[in-house]
């Protein structure tokens, strides 16, 4: 248990470096550069408020997971990613928050709370908030220490896993907590200024780029037809952006019908949203689109790994899901390169993909099968009918080509 507590704090650091992560750890630190030169007392009501953000987010999160398991359910970390529903939604907050930055609308306490670059405090609020958007978008990552810490508090009673997400939590929240209460650390920061709202600007593109990443995964799980839904919400959220952006300019001009471009914006952003309501947008039971086609691999299913073990071949299973970014790079670097395609041909191992994109309850039993939760998850096993090898998350193209030299016998 204390080896499993360390491992998830641990891997709660390194989570902050994930590239899921980045669009908001970039909004935590302009956070941080704002409010640096503030009361040593406020920097700290910020610190404590995004680190109740991300506690309360993550024990909701957990919560739900390890009550949907024990009641049945066979659901993994990043299990609400699985929803079509909840990546649009998400895809529409990073749209909106892109286009907060960038000017188009001011809006107080959004998500992000980047705020004005004249020193105004966003508050306690806007902290909390920003730590439930990080971690709700931290969840397709997996890095190193948590895969065993997350597989082995799944098989833990209830109060147990909890602890074991409560320390990844406090590792992912202890960096900006921290800064917030040394004042050392904040005076090196650099000094707030009119250079503040360039840089806003430019944070606007991470969260575009984080949009345009959720609407390519919706595609693998949607299809066109959803696809064509959240594309539509897109236009409808932008023209609600700028109706409340003119209403704003509008009032602070002290010109009329402020109030109008501000009321008809909210209700193009309810349209946003009900374009995606269930019984007629997001059509979840779509076919997903293949996602490793010029790698040409098998689908997984635990019958074909029965047989080919039968026949003593070795085999390679790659569990991975288009919004699982870390699995994006390793098909990218590795998997799909052509050494390692001529490795795969060389020793004869048969190569297959447990696609995770959309919720396959068989998956989720086979990757607790191999004590593990979260993605990426990739399994060797030898020609020899010995027990599988799990290889580390990150894979390098050297590293897999030696593994299936030894799981062939021909090392």
């Amino acid at each position: 248990m204390l080896v499993a507590l360390l491992s998830a704090f641990l891997g709660g650091l390194i989570l902050n470096l994930m590239p899921c992560v980045f669009p908001v750890i970039s909004l935590k630190i302009m956070g941080l550069v704002r409010h640096g030169d503030e009361h040593p007392g406020q920097l700290r009501a910020e610190g404590l408020a995004f680190f109740a953000g991300v506690m309360a987010a993550m024990l909701a999160l957990s919560g739900a997971l390890i009550a949907a398991r024990a009641g049945g359910a066979a659901v993994g970390w990043g299990f609400q990613l699985q929803s079509p529903l909840v990546i649009a939604v998400l895809a529409l907050v990073m749209l909106g928050a892109g286009l907060n930055l960038a000017g188009l609308f001011e809006f107080g306490l959004a998500i992000q709370k980047i705020g004005q670059t004249g020193g105004k405090r966003s508050g306690p609020l806007g902290a909390a908030l920003t730590g439930v958007l990080a971690i709700v978008v931290a969840t397709p990552c997996s890095g190193p220490f948590m895969a065993g810490a997350l597989g082995y508090a799944l098989v833990q009673p209830p109060l147990a896993a909890l602890g074991i997400f409560a320390a990844l939590g406090l590792g992912f929240a202890a960096p900006f907590t921290l800064i917030s209460f040394v004042p050392a650390l904040a005076r090196r920061l650099p000094k707030p200024g009119a250079w503040m709202g360039t840089v806003k600007a430019v944070m606007a593109f991470p969260m575009f780029g984080a949009a345009a990443w959720l609407t390519w995964v919706l595609a693998q799980q949607a299809g066109n037809d959803g696809l064509l839904v959240l594309l539509s919400s897109f236009v409808a959220l932008g023209f609600a952006a700028w109706l409340y952006g003119v209403g704003q300019k509008r009032r602070m001009m002290g010109q009329g019908f402020g109030g109008f471009y501000g009321a008809a914006g909210a209700v193009a952003a309810l349209i946003a949203l009900a374009i995606l309501r269930p019984a007629g947008g997001i059509p979840v039971h779509a076919e997903a689109s293949p996602a490793l086609a010029d790698a040409a691999p098998t689908a997984w299913s635990p019958e074909k790994v029965a047989a080919l073990r039968k026949q003593g071949k070795p085999i390679l299973i790659d569990f991975s899901a288009s919004w699982c970014l870390t699995c994006q790079v390793n098909e990218k670097t590795t998997l799909s390169t052509a050494e390692v395609k001529t490795a795969l041909a060389r020793t004869g191992t048969a190569y297959m993909v447990a696609d995770s994109t959309k919720f396959d309850a068989k998956i989720q039993d086979a990757m607790a099968a191999y004590g593990r939760d979260s993605l990426p998850l990739t399994v060797l096993y030898p020609a020899d009918g010995k027990e599988p090898v799990i290889l580390p998350q990150v894979l390098s193209r050297s590293l897999l080509v030696d593994a299936l030299n030894k799981a062939s016998g021909k090392a």
